[in-house]
Protein backbone atom coordinates (compact mmCIF):
# COMPACT_ATOMS: atom_id res chain seq x y z
CA UNK A 1 0.00 0.00 0.00
CA UNK A 2 1.13 3.36 -0.78
CA UNK A 3 1.34 6.34 1.84
CA UNK A 4 -1.62 8.22 1.22
CA UNK A 5 0.25 11.37 2.49
CA UNK A 6 2.72 10.54 -0.34
CA UNK A 7 -0.19 9.78 -2.92
CA UNK A 8 -2.01 13.33 -2.17
CA UNK A 9 1.39 14.78 -2.89
CA UNK A 10 2.34 13.34 -6.06
CA UNK A 11 1.42 14.38 -9.64
CA UNK A 12 1.75 13.47 -13.02
CA UNK A 13 5.59 14.95 -14.59
CA UNK A 14 3.57 15.37 -17.72
CA UNK A 15 0.35 17.43 -17.04
CA UNK A 16 1.12 18.12 -13.19
CA UNK A 17 -2.08 16.46 -12.43
CA UNK A 18 -3.31 14.14 -9.74
CA UNK A 19 -2.05 10.17 -9.91
CA UNK A 20 -4.38 7.53 -9.18
CA UNK A 21 -3.21 4.47 -7.56
CA UNK A 22 -3.56 1.29 -8.52
CA UNK A 23 -3.19 -1.07 -6.08
CA UNK A 24 -3.47 -4.39 -7.97
CA UNK A 25 -1.45 -3.24 -10.59
CA UNK A 26 1.11 -1.52 -8.72
CA UNK A 27 1.33 1.42 -10.56
CA UNK A 28 0.44 5.17 -10.28
CA UNK A 29 -1.84 5.95 -13.06
CA UNK A 30 -2.49 9.24 -15.34
CA UNK A 31 -5.42 9.36 -16.92
CA UNK A 32 -4.82 12.71 -18.60
CA UNK A 33 -1.16 11.64 -19.69
CA UNK A 34 -2.48 8.01 -20.52
CA UNK A 35 0.71 6.55 -18.56
CA UNK A 36 1.27 4.42 -15.78
CA UNK A 37 4.14 4.75 -13.39
CA UNK A 38 5.65 1.95 -11.60
CA UNK A 39 6.19 1.74 -8.48
CA UNK A 40 9.46 -0.58 -7.41
CA UNK A 41 10.35 -1.70 -3.78
CA UNK A 42 7.79 1.12 -2.28
CA UNK A 43 9.22 3.80 -4.61
CA UNK A 44 7.65 5.40 -7.56
CA UNK A 45 9.36 5.57 -10.46
CA UNK A 46 8.17 9.16 -11.74
CA UNK A 47 10.14 8.93 -14.65
CA UNK A 48 8.70 9.32 -18.26
CA UNK A 49 11.05 6.74 -19.79
CA UNK A 50 9.93 3.94 -17.32
CA UNK A 51 5.90 4.58 -18.13
CA UNK A 52 3.95 2.05 -19.46
CA UNK A 53 1.60 3.46 -22.19
CA UNK A 54 -2.49 2.86 -21.06
CA UNK A 55 -4.11 1.21 -24.53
Amino acid sequence: MLDPWLLERLVCPVTRRPLRYDEAAHELVSEAAGLAYPIRDGVPVMLVEEARVLG
